[in-house]
């Protein structure tokens, strides 16, 4: 299964910007669709962004549309998220997943999913 690690959390002020990256261990990268999930304090985890093998086809949490953006080079096996005009409710710990299609990523069961070990984001008001 592949390994995930992600970084580039992090403090910032409410309208700033961060990048957060994933970098993917393991021969397959290619092969699985990426996601951004994020959970907040006392709130369940949810999908922000995903991202197919192919990179023709994405998806947005209607929460983020229009300043995040997902992104993947699947040579350098490694996923993106661009985050921009960032709010206080964007205040969550960030999780990089692999899964094998948009579709299974969005559904709860979570059986096959590899997850990464999370990493801080603070939106300060």
């Amino acid at each position: 299964q592949v390994q995930l690690v992600e970084s580039g959390g992090g403090l910032v002020q409410a309208g700033g910007s961060l990048r957060l990256s994933c970098a993917a261990s393991g021969r397959t990268f290619s092969s699985y669709a990426m996601g951004w999930f994020r959970q907040a304090p006392g709130k369940e985890r949810e999908l922000v962004a995903a991202i197919s093998w192919s990179i023709i086809n994405t998806y947005y949490a209607d929460s983020v549309k229009g300043r995040f953006t997902i992104s993947r080079d699947n040579a350098k096996n490694t996923v993106y998220l661009q985050m921009n005009s960032l709010k206080p409710e964007d205040t969550a710990v960030y999780y990089c997943a692999a899964d094998g299609t948009i579709a299974t990523m969005t559904r709860p069961d979570t059986r096959g999913r590899a997850w990464g070990q999370g990493t801080q984001v603070t939106v300060s008001s």
